[in-house]
């Protein structure tokens, strides 16, 4: 059976700066349609049918574009890995004038004090007014995440929110009711079968969408709609291709409240395209760069990461065409 989406115009594999969420290394797929450019970088650990939203994202950025933005900048956070406190206060210092932090908890190995000083260093980087919010990626049981939250509450001068303190729904409705820190549900929404349980659940305060997982901008639009909670778009760690998508979702978006996860195209040490979706005075222009013959030459993926592609393509594609 032919393949529903056409060979990669090319394969990416780039270092990361600092290794975040246990990776080294960044790969994925481009795609180039009629529309522009589309990205498909589903992690490793994804399996062909979790993968085949993100593949059906990238057809629509190729193949349809995006609807029309009602903003012409996207406010943002920087992401601070789980780093020494010297280096989180560089990171934000480096930020192109972010005045919101997002910092990574919950990492394996790493003490309570080392998350503290990591946090007190971001507040005292950002300064008056900053704000800070934290990530444990479902880290935490629901007794550590009640135990630590007013800890790391202080730390950080008031958090804005914590982002799945916990895995489990039952269990972010009860961080709610124990403790005086906004929730907020990302793979309890992305990695779910039934996202709508969080908002059953009363389990979140604010609800992080990213583009790809959720299998596109519109996909997203009219989950957001259905969710009726204050949307944060962030991204899957993608290059300015991808990134791209998640700016159009937030431009798209009637309300934005919140600054939104889209400024890790710093997390990469070479990014696809010339003019990197990257910000200034803390917010990303609503824009579509596009990758170029010597960009591309640059990230260009070894030959056997290509082909590990190229068949991880195929199984995707055909899981959409079983969907159909």
């Amino acid at each position: 059976m032919p393949s529903l989406v056409p060979a990669p115009a090319a394969v990416y594999s780039v270092p990361l700066r600092t290794r975040f969420r246990g990776l080294t290394v960044r790969d994925g797929a481009l795609l180039r349609g009629d529309a522009g450019w589309g990205e498909v970088s589903p992690f490793w650990d994804y399996d062909a049918a979790e993968s085949a939203a993100w593949l059906r994202a990238g057809l629509e950025a190729a193949e349809e574009g995006w609807p029309d933005p009602v903003r012409s900048t996207v406010p943002v956070n920087v992401t601070v890995p789980a780093v020494g406190p010297e280096q989180a206060a560089q990171i934000v210092a480096g930020s192109g004038g972010c005045t919101t932090a997002k910092v990574k908890v919950a990492e394996t190995g790493q003490s309570l004090a080392a998350e503290q000083a990591r946090l007190e260093a971001v507040r005292d980087a950002l300064g008056p007014g900053g704000r800070v919010r934290i990530d444990a990626n479902g880290g935490w049981d629901l007794d550590t995440a009640v135990a630590r939250l007013p800890l790391l509450d202080r730390a950080a001068g008031g958090l804005e929110y914590a982002e799945q303190p916990c895995a489990a729904v039952a269990d972010l409705a009860a961080v709610r009711r124990r403790t005086n820190v906004p929730v907020a549900a990302d793979e309890s929404i992305r990695r779910a079968a039934d996202p709508l349980a969080v908002r059953r659940a009363e389990a979140a305060d604010v609800v992080v969408l990213k583009v790809q997982p959720l299998g596109g901008v519109r996909a997203c639009l009219r989950l957001a709609e259905e969710l009726g909670l204050p949307v944060v778009v962030s991204s899957a760690l993608e290059t300015s291709v991808g990134i791209a998508a998640g700016v159009a979702l937030a431009a798209a978006l009637p309300e934005l409240p919140y600054a939104c996860g889209l400024a890790t195209v710093h997390l990469l040490a070479r990014d696809a395209v010339a003019d990197p979706l990257l910000p200034t005075g803390g917010v990303i222009e609503v824009r579509r760069p596009a990758p170029d013959p010597a960009t591309l030459a640059a990230v260009a993926a070894p030959a056997d990461v290509a082909a590990r592609w190229r068949d991880r393509l195929d199984a995707m594609a055909g899981h959409l065409a079983a969907a159909r």
